[in-house]
């Protein structure tokens, strides 16, 4: 996403999060180098500058790149805000680690004196009424210290001479020992950066998502993830004791996280023995099922069209023409998609200018009509006529930018590991549509493999896509974004359990098959094979179809 996209993105999305939080609630905004500047004055734009408490620096990745001309990128920022004054904040413990190379370290005996002056200046430590030196003061309350001296780590040091402020020279500087551990400040270097145990890209480790919500939530909270990558917030919340929401716009994504979820372990760190989620749900908005939409009757689909585009369900006459609705104020009509199937009717340039020739003036400003995309016979967004203008509003086509001032686009998947993230520069909705998809399985044997490789070869691979570009099919292969893998599906209770995943990128390099091991199979497979639009072919191969090849021993070929 280039970067005025991006901060306008941010904006959008951080005003509608600070009107999700409660008011003692707090956010906490992982960002890298390229934007954190513009985003921090964003943010203190949105929660206001008095509600910013930290910028937290945390690991990102550790490289040695040689022949820059810059330094290595190795840290991220980790903006923490609240919502308001009234927040909930516990203080962080860990051991306790060196100022310098951030390894943990032994606890030392230091001098118990700071710089400053405070009153009263005396205190007694260790049985006797003592002075600070001049212009310091003890670093301790005197509970302080009492309760330091039972634990035994209030000491004379007799080898270090001192002046007190009065001038008294004493033979001994009294010390305190440190704790073993210490309060977390802004720099949690010590914690890893991105790890891979979930096989995703961006996947925060889940000490860092632990250190988050002990520190800013209590057991029974409400936890929300806006961009939830591989599900190291849910993951963390379900064993902290929080619920939680997350969200993300990538199939890989969404698999990721079910995966996840469902072999969870109880330590943070993902170690220990299994646990059990609670019950949850997946939740799909923006999409919507095709072949359901055909089949409704007439006023459904008209009540389906009017909540699509966030219109008033109220009939009314103009010029003696029926509308269905208002949006923004303004008459709406609704197309019947059943007659415009059946009788192969369209919406032409001459269908307006009949409305128009009805309504006139009367009308206002504007009027929208709502169609299948299909429908409509010309390209514009509007049509003028006189002073009224006339919006095609077509399903599934995106709004249009003259509407919302942003340009809607389709949810693209993934084709390679490095655009994982990238779906955050799609917005909008479209239909689900299963993509026509042939292919054959078999076995086959490579320069050293001994056991023979299981095989996938996709020959065709087609998507409807119904965007806001016109409509075409698109070639073959073309919109395949990935293919993701169960190699053990429960069939019983019709769990999808990621195990691999394969990118359209690496499959063409490979003549579009997917390879893997046949001791690595159950009895069935289930292969989902996801297109560019977030589309699927789902599909359950029996695992019997993957046999040895066999030799003919006379010439080594296979039967």
């Amino acid at each position: 996403m280039q970067g005025g996209r991006f901060i306008e993105f941010m904006r959008k999305r951080l005003i509608l999060l600070r009107e999700l939080m409660s008011d003692d609630g707090t956010i906490y905004i992982r960002i890298d180098y390229h934007f954190g500047h513009h985003i921090k004055l964003i943010a203190d734009e949105i929660f206001g500058s008095n509600n910013f408490h930290n910028e937290i620096i945390i690991n990102r990745f550790k490289r040695q790149l040689r022949g820059l001309t810059c330094y290595n990128v190795a840290t991220d920022s980790l903006f923490f805000y609240s919502k308001s004054t009234r927040f909930l904040f516990h203080e962080v413990i860990r051991p306790r680690l060196c100022s310098f190379c951030g390894q943990e370290v032994e606890p030392k005996w230091l001098p118990m004196s700071s710089p400053g002056l405070r009153h009263p200046p005396e205190r007694r430590i260790c049985g006797r009424l003592l002075l600070p030196p001049r212009g310091r003061h003890w670093t301790f309350t005197q509970d302080r210290i009492d309760l330091m001296e039972k634990e035994g780590r209030i000491r004379i040091d007799n080898e270090d001479p001192w002046t007190d402020l009065e001038g008294t020279r004493h033979a001994g500087v009294p010390e305190y020992l440190q704790t073993e551990e210490s309060p977390a400040d802004s720099n949690w270097t010590d914690i890893k950066g991105y790890v891979r145990s979930a096989r995703y890209p961006t996947e925060n480790p889940e000490e860092l998502l632990a250190r988050v919500l002990n520190a800013s939530s209590a057991s029974g909270d409400l936890v929300l993830d806006a961009f939830a990558g591989s599900g190291t917030t849910c993951a963390v919340a379900e064993k902290l004791g929080r619920r939680w929401v997350n969200i993300d716009c990538g199939k890989l994504s969404i698999y990721t996280i079910q995966k996840r979820l469902l072999n969870l372990r109880r330590d943070i760190g993902n170690k220990g023995h299994n646990i059990t989620p609670k019950p949850f749900t997946l939740y799909n908005a923006g999409l919507y099922d095709f072949a359901k939409l055909r089949e409704l009757s007439w006023d459904s689909w008209r009540f389906f069209a009017l909540q699509l585009f966030g219109c008033r369900d109220e009939t009314h006459k103009v010029g003696g023409i029926q509308f269905d609705g208002y949006r923004q104020g303004q008459s709406v009509m609704v197309f019947d998609h059943m007659a415009i199937k059946h009788r192969g009717a369209c919406i032409t340039e001459e269908t307006i200018q009949e409305i128009h020739h009805a309504v006139g003036s009367k009308v206002g400003g504007k009027v929208f009509i709502i169609a299948p995309a299909l429908a409509f016979d010309f390209q514009q967004d509007y049509i003028d006529l006189d002073k009224v203008r006339y919006y095609a509003l077509r399903i599934p086509y995106s709004i249009i930018h003259e509407l919302h001032r942003q340009e809607f686009t389709a949810l693209k998947q993934p084709s390679d590991e490095s655009s994982v993230n990238n779906t955050v520069d799609a917005v909008g909705f479209d239909f689900i549509r299963t993509p026509e998809l042939k292919y054959k399985t078999g076995m086959e044997k490579q320069a050293g493999d001994l056991f023979g490789t299981c095989f996938i070869k996709i020959e065709t691979f087609k998507s409807d896509a119904v965007v806001r570009e016109p409509y075409k099919r698109k070639a073959n292969l073309e919109t395949l974004s990935m293919v993701m893998l169960d190699y053990d599906y429960d069939e019983a209770n019709k769990v999808f359990d990621l195990d691999a995943v394969y990118y359209a990128d690496s499959l063409e390099k490979g003549d579009w098959k997917v390879r893997f091991q046949r001791e690595k199979l159950g009895t069935i497979i289930m292969v989902v094979f996801l297109d560019i639009y977030g589309n699927e072919a789902r599909v359950l191969i029996d695992t019997k179809v993957f046999r040895k090849p066999r030799l003919n021993r006379k010439n080594g070929r296979k039967k």
